[in-house]
């Protein structure tokens, strides 16, 4: 069993930047990828981005790519999204997840999940 944790949520200005944080406890090396999600109109939750079990691939949605990036200290089980230039549409609750496979695009992908943390951005 993987535990995950999100912080780093808040209220920020259009434009402005915020870092989220991921932990995972447990057994972390049953993990994977790990990805972060938010909810969207039609989709339960919609992919934001991911990273490989090694952190040697990432991967983005086009509504974020060139804004939001992702990293993963595998050594502390952390995973990170700095978001940049922050828009009201991307106000949402973030979810982190984590897959035991190397990575997914789709909610369904992911095994573990945290209970996400609130972003908002005012305009």
């Amino acid at each position: 069993q993987v535990h995950l944790v999100e912080s780093g949520g808040g209220l920020v200005e259009t434009g402005g930047s915020l870092t989220l944080s991921c932990e995972a406890s447990g057994n972390p090396w049953n993990m994977g990828g790990m990805g972060w999600f938010r909810p969207a109109p039609g989709q339960e939750r919609e992919f934001v981005a991911a990273v490989s079990r090694s952190g040697g691939s990432t991967y983005y949605a086009a509504s974020v790519k060139g804004r939001f990036t992702i990293s993963r200290d595998t050594n502390q089980n952390t995973v990170y999204l700095r978001m940049n230039n922050l828009k009201p549409q991307d106000t949402a609750v973030y979810f982190c997840a984590a897959t035991q496979s190397n990575f997914g695009y789709r909610a369904t992908d992911y095994d573990y999940w945290g209970r996400g943390t609130q972003v908002t951005v005012s305009s």
